[in-house]
């Protein structure tokens, strides 16, 4: 049965499983390898159960425990070409581990077929990923994005579940202590996605069959759950939540927790 574990999810690390206890894939590694593997036995994860980490782009958010992950596992590292080689020449990926360019393709893994699209942020690239799990079903994580494309759209579109940026309140964002030109990247359309944003998408998802959304990469100083969680429910005013959809937020750090979907 198909699960999604947010390990972590903040401005400050992202980490996502998605399988069971007999195997799966990582969304990003912005976690100490201590941190990590605490936390996937906090959730009766092995850490064989991990056959692959897929990176959405280099901010140290999302790879700040991925050297040391590989030189414990060697597992293998995909993700786009120019992400993968910035990585690679940083060292932060272990010489033992195979490095796959996802672009174009579909990779097997972990029990499921994964692909990649791209999303627009401040980076190299970034990119999102949609995933077929082994028991039919679709999910994606999608964050660090400052709008959503079409080609975003296509590929949240008729996903079961969507682990979904909902990075900043906007009150939040403009009133509060970080410098101006700061504020202005998260808020341009390569920055990150707003709550209000975040609501208008999560619309559109669930009117287009999207039952489970999890909010995730909540800024820890521009927003805070039950803003995140209020907005969204609000922009789903035409919708009846627990009947027509499922809405919750990712943990910063999970205690044991799954989504099934």
């Amino acid at each position: 049965m198909a699960r999604i574990y947010p390990l972590f999810s903040s401005s400050k690390g992202n980490s996502s499983f998605i399988g069971t206890e007999k195997g799966g894939i990582l969304i990003d590694c912005g976690a100490s390898f201590r941190r990590l593997s605490a936390v996937l036995e906090r959730n009766d994860i092995p850490l064989s159960a991990v056959q692959g980490v897929f990176i959405t782009h280099e901010h140290t958010d999302h790879v700040s425990g991925l050297s040391m992950l590989t030189k414990k596992t060697g597992i293998p590292v995909y993700g786009q070409k120019r992400t993968l080689q910035r990585l690679w020449d940083a060292g932060k990926i272990a010489p033992v581990s195979r490095v796959i360019d996802m672009n174009g393709k579909a990779i097997s893994c972990g029990g499921c077929e994964i692909t990649c699209f791209r999303t627009p942020h401040d980076t190299i690239e970034s990119c999102g990923y949609r995933i077929h799990t082994s028991d039919d079903k679709y999910c994606a994580v999608c964050t660090d994005l400052g709008t959503v494309t079409e080609e975003v759209d296509m590929a949240l579109t008729g996903c079961r579940l969507v682990l979904l940026e909902a990075n900043y309140d906007e009150n939040m964002l403009w009133l509060g202590k970080y410098p101006p030109e700061l504020k202005k990247r998260i808020a341009s359309d390569h920055g990150h996605l707003s709550n209000t944003d975040c609501g208008s998408q999560a619309a559109r998802l669930i009117a287009g069959g999207t039952t489970h959304l999890l909010l995730g990469h909540l800024s820890q100083d521009n927003n805070r759950p039950d803003i995140a969680d209020s907005a969204v429910e609000k922009a789903l005013s035409g919708f009846t939540r627990n009947r027509d959809y499922l809405l919750g937020v990712a943990p910063v750090e999970s205690q044991g927790a799954a989504v099934i979907f």
